[in-house]
Protein backbone atom coordinates (compact mmCIF):
# COMPACT_ATOMS: atom_id res chain seq x y z
CA UNK A 1 0.00 0.00 0.00
CA UNK A 2 1.05 3.27 -0.75
CA UNK A 3 -2.04 6.14 0.55
CA UNK A 4 -1.17 9.49 -0.42
CA UNK A 5 -2.35 12.27 0.87
CA UNK A 6 -3.25 15.47 -1.51
CA UNK A 7 -4.38 18.82 0.33
CA UNK A 8 -6.26 20.94 -2.17
CA UNK A 9 -6.61 24.60 -2.09
CA UNK A 10 -7.54 27.10 -4.42
CA UNK A 11 -8.35 31.43 -4.49
CA UNK A 12 -5.68 31.98 -1.47
CA UNK A 13 -5.30 35.50 -3.30
CA UNK A 14 -2.13 36.61 -2.08
CA UNK A 15 -2.58 35.11 1.51
CA UNK A 16 -1.36 32.08 3.49
CA UNK A 17 -3.05 31.87 6.76
CA UNK A 18 -1.16 30.08 9.91
CA UNK A 19 -3.85 27.64 10.22
CA UNK A 20 -3.71 26.61 6.60
CA UNK A 21 -0.04 25.98 6.41
CA UNK A 22 -0.75 24.03 9.45
CA UNK A 23 -3.14 21.86 8.23
CA UNK A 24 -0.78 21.08 4.79
CA UNK A 25 2.24 20.28 6.40
CA UNK A 26 2.66 16.42 6.52
CA UNK A 27 0.76 16.55 2.69
CA UNK A 28 2.53 14.49 0.14
CA UNK A 29 1.44 16.79 -2.77
CA UNK A 30 -0.42 20.25 -2.53
CA UNK A 31 -2.95 21.10 -5.47
CA UNK A 32 -3.57 24.71 -5.74
CA UNK A 33 -6.57 25.49 -8.17
CA UNK A 34 -5.38 29.17 -9.11
CA UNK A 35 -5.48 32.19 -7.92
CA UNK A 36 -2.62 32.12 -5.33
CA UNK A 37 -1.76 35.54 -6.98
CA UNK A 38 1.80 35.62 -5.51
CA UNK A 39 4.93 33.90 -6.36
CA UNK A 40 6.56 33.93 -2.66
CA UNK A 41 3.46 32.07 -1.90
CA UNK A 42 3.96 29.41 -4.37
CA UNK A 43 7.57 28.82 -3.08
CA UNK A 44 6.21 28.68 0.09
CA UNK A 45 3.91 26.19 -0.65
CA UNK A 46 6.89 23.83 -2.73
CA UNK A 47 8.84 24.29 0.83
CA UNK A 48 5.97 22.04 2.69
CA UNK A 49 5.42 19.70 -0.43
CA UNK A 50 5.68 19.49 -4.06
CA UNK A 51 3.22 21.68 -5.87
CA UNK A 52 0.59 20.76 -8.69
CA UNK A 53 -1.03 24.17 -9.43
CA UNK A 54 -2.80 25.60 -12.40
CA UNK A 55 -3.15 29.51 -13.68
CA UNK A 56 -6.25 31.10 -11.95
CA UNK A 57 -8.00 34.66 -13.87
CA UNK A 58 -5.84 36.61 -11.56
CA UNK A 59 -2.81 35.08 -11.94
CA UNK A 60 -1.74 36.44 -14.83
CA UNK A 61 0.79 39.44 -13.44
CA UNK A 62 2.94 36.51 -12.10
CA UNK A 63 5.03 34.05 -13.33
CA UNK A 64 5.12 30.69 -11.65
CA UNK A 65 7.56 28.99 -14.32
CA UNK A 66 6.38 26.66 -17.26
CA UNK A 67 5.00 23.68 -14.81
CA UNK A 68 1.86 26.46 -14.18
CA UNK A 69 -0.68 26.81 -16.88
CA UNK A 70 -4.38 27.53 -17.59
CA UNK A 71 -4.96 23.54 -17.01
CA UNK A 72 -3.06 21.05 -15.05
CA UNK A 73 -2.90 17.42 -15.70
CA UNK A 74 -0.84 14.95 -13.48
CA UNK A 75 -0.34 11.32 -12.77
CA UNK A 76 -0.09 10.33 -9.42
CA UNK A 77 -1.85 7.78 -7.55
CA UNK A 78 -1.93 5.43 -10.83
CA UNK A 79 -4.89 8.09 -11.37
CA UNK A 80 -5.08 11.48 -14.22
CA UNK A 81 -6.06 14.70 -12.48
CA UNK A 82 -7.09 17.73 -14.16
CA UNK A 83 -7.06 20.85 -12.59
CA UNK A 84 -8.69 24.16 -14.37
CA UNK A 85 -9.14 27.23 -11.91
CA UNK A 86 -12.84 27.07 -13.70
CA UNK A 87 -15.00 23.82 -13.47
CA UNK A 88 -16.93 24.72 -17.32
CA UNK A 89 -13.47 23.76 -18.69
CA UNK A 90 -13.12 20.86 -16.94
CA UNK A 91 -13.09 17.72 -19.08
CA UNK A 92 -14.61 15.24 -16.55
CA UNK A 93 -14.69 11.86 -19.67
CA UNK A 94 -10.40 12.12 -19.76
CA UNK A 95 -9.59 12.11 -15.62
CA UNK A 96 -9.89 10.45 -12.58
CA UNK A 97 -10.13 13.15 -9.78
CA UNK A 98 -11.00 16.94 -11.11
CA UNK A 99 -10.07 19.93 -9.17
CA UNK A 100 -11.38 23.57 -9.80
CA UNK A 101 -11.62 26.36 -8.34
CA UNK A 102 -12.72 30.53 -8.83
CA UNK A 103 -16.16 30.44 -7.02
CA UNK A 104 -14.97 30.12 -3.39
CA UNK A 105 -17.61 27.74 -2.95
CA UNK A 106 -16.54 24.53 -1.20
CA UNK A 107 -18.03 21.03 -2.76
CA UNK A 108 -16.91 17.35 -3.20
CA UNK A 109 -19.13 15.12 -5.70
CA UNK A 110 -18.68 11.92 -7.57
CA UNK A 111 -19.88 12.00 -10.99
CA UNK A 112 -21.00 8.33 -11.41
CA UNK A 113 -21.53 8.76 -15.47
CA UNK A 114 -17.94 9.75 -15.89
CA UNK A 115 -16.56 7.65 -12.80
CA UNK A 116 -14.52 11.04 -11.94
CA UNK A 117 -14.46 12.75 -8.46
CA UNK A 118 -14.85 16.74 -8.68
CA UNK A 119 -13.38 18.80 -5.77
CA UNK A 120 -13.73 22.57 -5.31
CA UNK A 121 -12.12 23.35 -1.93
CA UNK A 122 -13.63 26.80 -1.85
CA UNK A 123 -11.12 29.44 -0.32
CA UNK A 124 -9.46 29.87 2.96
CA UNK A 125 -8.78 33.48 2.31
CA UNK A 126 -12.02 35.07 0.65
CA UNK A 127 -14.52 32.11 1.49
CA UNK A 128 -18.18 33.14 0.19
CA UNK A 129 -21.48 31.59 1.87
CA UNK A 130 -22.20 29.99 5.33
CA UNK A 131 -19.09 27.41 5.08
CA UNK A 132 -16.36 29.96 5.80
CA UNK A 133 -12.65 29.55 4.88
CA UNK A 134 -11.85 25.90 3.78
CA UNK A 135 -9.72 23.25 1.63
CA UNK A 136 -9.71 19.93 0.60
CA UNK A 137 -8.25 16.72 1.58
CA UNK A 138 -7.99 13.52 -1.07
CA UNK A 139 -6.11 10.09 0.24
CA UNK A 140 -5.73 7.71 -2.37
CA UNK A 141 -4.10 4.61 -2.80
CA UNK A 142 -3.36 2.47 -6.06
CA UNK A 143 -5.85 3.73 -8.38
CA UNK A 144 -8.60 4.19 -5.51
CA UNK A 145 -9.85 7.14 -3.38
CA UNK A 146 -10.46 6.26 0.00
CA UNK A 147 -11.33 9.29 1.31
CA UNK A 148 -12.31 13.24 -0.37
CA UNK A 149 -13.16 15.70 2.22
CA UNK A 150 -13.82 19.31 2.75
CA UNK A 151 -11.45 20.72 6.10
CA UNK A 152 -12.56 23.84 7.39
CA UNK A 153 -10.66 26.36 8.85
CA UNK A 154 -11.23 28.40 11.61
CA UNK A 155 -11.45 32.48 10.63
CA UNK A 156 -8.26 34.18 10.44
Amino acid sequence: MSEKRYDIVSDTHGYLSPELLEQLVGADTIVHAGDICSESDYRRLERIAPVQMCLGNNDFACDYGPEVRRRKIFYASGMRWQVCHYRERLDLVTCDIAICGHTHRPYVEYDRKNGTWIMNPGSPTHPRGAAGPTMGRIICDDGRVLSAEIIKLAKD
